[in-house]
């Protein structure tokens, strides 16, 4: 990987997004535009559970004998049992934790998909998250991620301008939403990483007069390096002088998944303001849940809340106008097992539910081929198996919502074969 880049990368990560109140913005699902934005302002969100999310937590498949046997003590009740699952259809229940999303899966702008991962079956965080960032599974030479190599698919060639001004023409917005350059957004383009809480209210070093200085002097030049640096530099300044001039006594204490809905709060408002702000990449730890997982309630439910609240905080702040522009992502690298353990949690899986949602969306369905969970359909006999690769999901939000096209799509995922739609939109 260019080392130039990556220092190009920590230098943008100390921008901070600060981490204010919603700002009182209440707008109904049922306001959310229903047709198709212009694929040239469809926008996408993607959001990382890292740690590994208990799928079968979320979205509980109840009408499974196998799920009770194999989890006396963490499984969900039914719908319609005390403390049960939210009703989804016949056969799943959504976790009451995320009842702030009721609306939006009533309203169709909600869909999950089941049984769903990277087909990859290894069980180390790490190698998990990589390659699902990469969007090339099995491989670790990929040496960029797949929502860098979107930016620069958006972004297009140059045309006529070259230099500064040939950059500036083609700028396009990539913002992630945290302290360290994530492996997904690693590459070429530039990507302004905005950090989160205490971080968010103050600029980091690289705003002081003096740094700015020396920077520009050392990247004075024309070469396409030095552009890279200005044009990187210039978008940072911009998105930090919105976010400065927004609310500069922003609540200091929004840390982790506890400040989260105020962070995505933040993102929400920036992107509804700003409308080249076309990519975001929001990650969020603390779902590895080897031990007192909880059922209805517990340290999950507590998570799970946790992450209702931050993504009806970020579409509340979009505003529908803006969310019928964007598709949220939510995955996480693998699930979890079946089974629980002896310390009543669980550990790492393989199969799991992946979420989307936004404009355009064919949602209030659950997707994706279910495979059961009797133990010969099970993935090493103890792991929901995969009938969707992630890549067929992030393929129909770069197919559907912004219209690449089947070379583009292989730039962006190398060496996918694409199967048939996972049927998330229209």
């Amino acid at each position: 990987m260019n080392h130039l880049f990556m220092n190009r990368r920590r230098w943008l990560s100390a921008a901070g997004v600060g981490a204010g109140a919603l700002g009182g913005i209440r707008l109904g699902w049922a306001q959310m535009p229903t047709s198709d934005a212009p694929a040239d302002q469809a926008r996408v969100v993607v959001v990382m559970l890292r740690g590994a999310l208990d799928g079968l937590s979320l979205v509980v498949p109840h009408a499974e004998r196998a799920y009770y046997e194999g989890r006396p003590d963490i499984a969900l009740p039914a719908p319609g049992q005390t403390d049960g699952a939210l009703p989804l259809d016949r056969r799943f229940g959504l976790h009451p934790a995320f009842a702030p999303l009721m609306p939006l899966w009533q309203s169709e702008r909600m869909a999950f998909v089941h049984a769903s991962g990277s087909h990859d079956g290894t069980r180390s965080h790490f190698d998990a998250q990589d390659y699902m960032e990469s969007g090339t599974p099995g491989r670790k030479s990929t040496p960029d991620g797949w929502l860098n190599r979107l930016a620069q698919v958006l972004a297009g060639p140059a045309t006529g301008a070259t230099g500064v001004a040939g950059v500036a023409a083609q700028r396009l917005r990539a913002v992630n939403l945290g302290p360290t350059m994530p492996r997904i957004f690693s590459g070429a383009a530039p990507v302004a990483s905005l950090a989160l809480g205490r971080a968010a209210v103050t600029r980091g070093q690289i705003d002081q007069p003096h740094v700015a200085q020396a920077l520009a002097r050392l990247y004075a030049g024309e070469d396409s390096t030095s552009v890279a640096m200005r044009e990187a530099a210039a978008t940072r300044r911009e998105i930090m002088d919105r976010l400065m001039s927004d609310d500069p006594k922003a609540d200091e204490g929004a840390l982790g998944l506890q400040g989260l809905p105020a962070d995505t709060a933040r993102l929400g408002e920036l992107m509804a303001r700003d409308a080249r702000v076309r990519l975001a990449f929001v990650p969020v730890g603390g779902w590895d849940t080897h031990a007192n997982q909880g059922a209805t309630r517990g340290q999950l439910a507590n998570r799970l809340g946790l992450l209702a609240q931050a993504l009806d905080a970020l579409v509340r702040a979009m505003g529908p106008q803006r969310m019928a522009e964007t598709t949220v992502l939510v995955m996480s690298e693998f699930g979890r097992t079946v089974a629980q353990n002896g310390t009543t949690g669980t550990d790492h899986g393989h199969g799991n539910v992946s979420i989307v949602l936004g404009g355009g969306v064919r949602g209030g369905r659950v997707l994706g081929e279910w495979p059961g969970l009797d133990r010969s359909a099970l993935h090493e006999g103890r792991d929901l198996a995969i009938t969707t690769d992630f890549r067929d999901i992030v393929a129909d939000i770069l197919e559907r919502r912004l219209r690449l096209s089947d070379p583009q799509l292989q730039t962006v995922l190398p060496g996918m074969s694409r199967r048939a739609s996972v049927g998330l939109f229209a």
